[in-house]
C-alpha cells in the first residue's frame, strides 16, 4: 500500500507464537496480514476494552509514529531502516510477563531490560532524521497528559515524551480501565497467557510500520538484526 501517513518502527511479534497469535485476535487487529480478526470469547468486553490500541496491531514501539521530514521519501526510510538493523544484534531479556502500567494491561520484560531499552535508544536516534517536526497542535495534543520536566525535554528533542530514561518496553494490550473491570481482564488475560509466555524473550528483527487513512497500522516490511554485540563502553 502506498499513501500512509505515519511511519514508526515496532517490534512485532512473530505470528507462530502462541502467544502472539492470541494477543493479536484480543487486540482484534493484524497489522501483518492487514485484516481484522475474531475477538476471543471472553468474560469481558474485548472489543470495548482493546479499542484504543486495536489501530495499531500487537506491538512495541521502538520509534514513535512520525511523519516523514521533508525531502525525505519512505524507499529513503527503508533503506535506513535496512542498514541500521545490520548494525544491531539481538536483544534479550529473561521472559515477558502481564503487567499493570497504571490503568491499562501490557506485557513487560521480565528483569533486566537492558538491551531492549538499548536497541529502541538506537531506534530513535538511528533514524530521526526522518522525523518531521512536530506542529504546535500535536505539541499540544501530547501536553494535555501533563508532562514531567524530562518528558517535555524530550518532546521538543524528539517529537515524543517516552524516550531515552522515560522509555519503558511493552506491548500494549488495553486502554485505560476502571475498577471492577481492571481485576476481571487481568484475571482473563492471566488465565489465557499463563506459561505461555516467552522465556527468554528474544528480538531478532524490527519492523517499519505506516499508518494508513484510516488510522490503521501496517507492517510494511521487517528487518532482521544482523549486527555483532556492541562493544562494552570504555572508563573515562
Amino acid at each position: 500500500m502506498t499513501g500512509f501517513t505515519r511511519y514508526a518502527v515496532y517490534y512485532v511479534p512473530p505470528e507462530a507464537e502462541y502467544w502472539a497469535s492470541y494477543c493479536t485476535a484480543w487486540l482484534g487487529w493484524d497489522s501483518i496480514s492487514v485484516r481484522e480478526v475474531a475477538h476471543p470469547n471472553t468474560a469481558v468486553p474485548v472489543p470495548q476494552i482493546t479499542e484504543t490500541p486495536r489501530k495499531y496491531g500487537l506491538h512495541a514501539t521502538l520509534k514513535a509514529p512520525f511523519r516523514l521530514a521533508s525531502g525525505t521519501t519512505r524507499d529513503h526510510l527503508e533503506n535506513a531502516c535496512a542498514d541500521l538493523a545490520a548494525t544491531l544484534a539481538p536483544a534479550t531479556a529473561a521472559g515477558l510477563g502481564l503487567a499493570r502500567l497504571g490503568r491499562f494491561f501490557a506485557l513487560c520484560p521480565d528483569g533486566d531490560a537492558t538491551e531492549l531499552n538499548a536497541l529502541a535508544d538506537d531506534c530513535m536516534r538511528g533514524l530521526d532524521g526522518f522525523r518531521a517536526p512536530l506542529s504546535d497542535a500535536e505539541l499540544d495534543r501530547r501536553r494535555v497528559a501533563g508532562l514531567g520536566p524530562a518528558q517535555e525535554r524530550n518532546l521538543v528533542t524528539w517529537g515524543y515524551p517516552h524516550v531515552l530514561e522515560q522509555f519503558r518496553f511493552h506491548i500494549t494490550l488495553t486502554g485505560r480501565l476502571d475498577q471492577p473491570l481492571r481485576d476481571n481482564t487481568h484475571d482473563v488475560l492471566q488465565q489465557a497467557l499463563a506459561d505461555r509466555l516467552p522465556r527468554p524473550f528474544r528480538i531478532d528483527d524490527i519492523a517499519l510500520a505506516g499508518e494508513a487513512p484510516d488510522g490503521r497500522f501496517h507492517v510494511i516490511q521487517r528487518f532482521g538484526l544482523t549486527g555483532g554485540p556492541k562493544p562494552p563502553k570504555q572508563q573515562e
